[in-house]
């Protein structure tokens, strides 16, 4: 009598589909829900790792929209410095599904962003985005004008846009204890001064963060109701845990949550897919080749071999075999689709590329200045 699975295709099986194949020779890890067109507007936002894949998406000559485009005359230094063109609107990192909400709330005008902000030597710093200005705003009103153009940025960029790509990095985060809204880095650090009666840290478990995602995409939809959502996991381990856990332990259970809740949206929402760049740089399969020598930071190696196989995966889910007639017999003839091009992985890295992986902005890196 026959089973399931002897039908079932050879990477469905731990030895055919890893064990018997190099790092390099593991593919077709995504099945993409959709095709995603070079002419479809794509924005990204989330952890430090969403960085790399808006760059990629460039390179390729994908249509990622920068929704708050730096003044014109600015050099590309201070773009980064500025954070113009780190993701598709000035927010700096967004960690947390409850950070997503939160703009996104705002973005939609079901909430009002709290009239808050954070001092250092005479400058003000905004909690929500504290990395976007250099050295901070020269005052509050000045503050509060350009959260609001980044604002009607995020709901500019949502409206005219197809995709969202967004990365989950974090579950740990500091909210306000009366006012309930989230940091995007605790009170004290960068700027601002820290009040344990106000200030209260939160590790969100899988439920709220679901839920916190899932309000999330739901906002986005209310904007556009056509927008769909493509979630990844940051790989990149915590720099600092708040818990009472190792850091390296807190790292693998908050990422634990954020894959569940990536894979169950997925499972849940038929406007979200998921992509794997956590699983293909942090997998035993992979060795831990991709990470640099802090075992952290992902190399341009690593990031290449990902966002090869994001395209790669794409076009294998999307592309078309037509038969064409000659004169002189039948031939088959693979056809691209959309306008796609089977990428090469390149692996070793050019010089650029690892110098591009280097210039990743996280503003949760500026916690380890606080190791001892």
């Amino acid at each position: 009598m026959s089973h399931p699975y002897e039908s079932l295709p050879p990477d469905r099986f731990w030895r055919s589909a890893v064990a018997e194949r190099s790092p390099f020779q593991i593919e077709g890890l995504w099945q993409p829900r959709f095709q995603i067109k070079k002419r479809a507007r794509i924005i990204t936002a989330g952890s430090c790792f969403a960085q790399h894949i808006a760059r990629a998406l460039v390179a390729r000559g994908y249509n990622w929209l920068d929704g708050e485009p730096a003044p014109e005359g600015m050099t590309d230094a201070a773009k980064r410095d500025y954070n113009y063109g780190t993701f598709s609107f000035r927010t700096g990192n967004i960690y947390t599904p409850n950070m997503l909400r939160q703009w996104l709330s705002w973005a939609a005008g079901t909430q009002e962003p709290p009239q808050v902000t954070w001092e250092k030597d005479g400058r003000y710093y905004d909690p929500f985005r504290p990395a976007v200005e250099l050295n901070g705003f020269s005052s509050e009103d000045e503050l509060y004008d350009s959260r609001h153009v980044t604002i009607a940025a995020i709901r500019t960029a949502i409206e005219y846009s197809g995709f969202f790509v967004f990365t989950l990095g974090l579950t740990e985060a500091w909210i306000d204890r009366v006012g309930g809204y989230e940091f995007a880095i605790c009170p004290g650090t960068v700027a601002g001064v820290f009040d344990a009666e106000q200030h209260e840290f939160v590790n969100y478990g899988f439920q709220s963060t679901f839920r916190n995602l899932q309000i999330a995409i739901s906002l986005a939809r209310k904007i556009n109701r056509h927008v769909k959502f493509i979630l990844t996991v940051s790989p990149v381990p915590l720099t600092a845990t708040a818990t009472d856990e190792h850091v390296l332990t807190a790292t693998s259970h908050s990422k634990s949550i954020l894959r569940a809740v990536a894979g169950e949206m997925k499972t849940a929402n038929p406007a979200v897919d998921y992509f794997p760049s956590y699983e293909i740089i942090t997998h035993p399969a992979f060795r831990g080749m991709f990470f640099g020598p802090n075992m952290r930071s992902v190399d341009a190696k690593g990031v290449e071999f990902v966002m090869d196989s994001f395209f790669r995966d794409q076009f294998n889910a999307f592309s078309k075999t037509v038969t064409v007639e000659r004169p002189y017999g039948v031939i088959e003839q693979k056809v691209v689709g959309p306008e796609q091009a089977l990428p090469k992985r390149a692996i070793p890295a050019s010089e650029a590329a690892e110098a591009a992986a280097e210039e990743v902005l996280c503003e949760e890196e500026m916690l380890d200045a606080f190791s001892k």
